[in-house]
């Protein structure tokens, strides 16, 4: 496919009215062509601005209440006009921290709800394409050396066929408007996409667990990397999985 070919199609692309041998095409592309992979995510962006529906959130009527009464007692004990609006200004400025609380709660929610989202369909995508590996190994040592030169980051790569999770390759894939490694185990015929990019911080998270269109997802960071396991594999095997990639 052309390069302008793939330009046209890429706003089917991201919402999904590509079949399966087209969309594979575009994701070949987009491999390799920074140019349509800066527009992809954009498309991206302005697709989640466009249908975010983030619910609003409103602060608890007691929190309400106890900051129009705090600001009527400093009011009437005030006996200054600098004094009242002083209070004035503190109780704005606390009710404006309220607020932007709630609102990067929510915009954070928003963010990671569609994450989420993106993370299944990349899972469901694989399968239905056939296109689950681009290096097949259960050799840690062959499936590592393998995205050198493809992503600007290296992946811990584990086999973990003694503990009932064989590793049977990688490949690359796209998530949140960058290049990524996707690590495959199984699981008693249960395929597990394990995706993995550089954390924006560099702090450690404890595995969160949260469920989409029937596959269970768990997120994490550790070593300065972000991790999303997602398969059709119960919760319950599913975290026992990441506990041996985070020891």
């Amino acid at each position: 496919m052309k390069h302008e070919e793939v330009r046209e199609l890429l706003h089917a692309y991201v919402d999904g009215e590509l079949d399966l041998l087209n969309s594979r095409e575009v994701e070949q592309h987009l491999c390799s062509c920074d140019e349509c992979r800066a527009m992809n995510g954009q498309i991206h962006t302005l697709r989640e601005a466009l249908t975010n529906d983030a619910p609003a959130y409103h602060a608890p009527a007691h929190l309400r209440r106890k900051v129009r009464a705090a600001l009527r007692s400093e009011a009437r004990s005030s006996e200054t006009s600098f004094s009242s609006w002083l209070v004035f200004a503190t109780g704005a400025a606390c009710a404006i921290a309220v607020l932007g609380l709630i609102l990067f709660q929510a915009t954070h929610l928003a963010q990671r709800n569609a994450l989420v989202d993106e993370v299944v369909s990349n899972h469901v995508r694989s399968l239905l394409a056939t296109h689950l590996l681009d290096v097949a190994s259960s050799d840690q040592h062959t499936v590592k050396p393998w995205f050198d030169g493809k992503i600007d980051f290296a992946p811990e790569v584990r086999d973990l066929s003694a503990s009932g999770f064989p590793l049977t390759g990688g490949r690359l894939d796209y998530l949140a408007g960058k290049n990524v490694a996707a690590l495959v185990y199984q699981r008693n015929k249960h395929p597990i996409n394990i995706f993995i990019m550089p954390a924006t911080g560099a702090h450690e998270t404890a595995p969160s667990a949260t469920t989409l269109r029937g596959y269970n997802v768990l997120t994490w960071t550790h070593h300065d990397m972000s991790y999303w396991a997602v398969s059709d594999l119960n919760q319950i095997e599913l975290r026992q999985l990441v506990d041996l990639l985070t020891q």
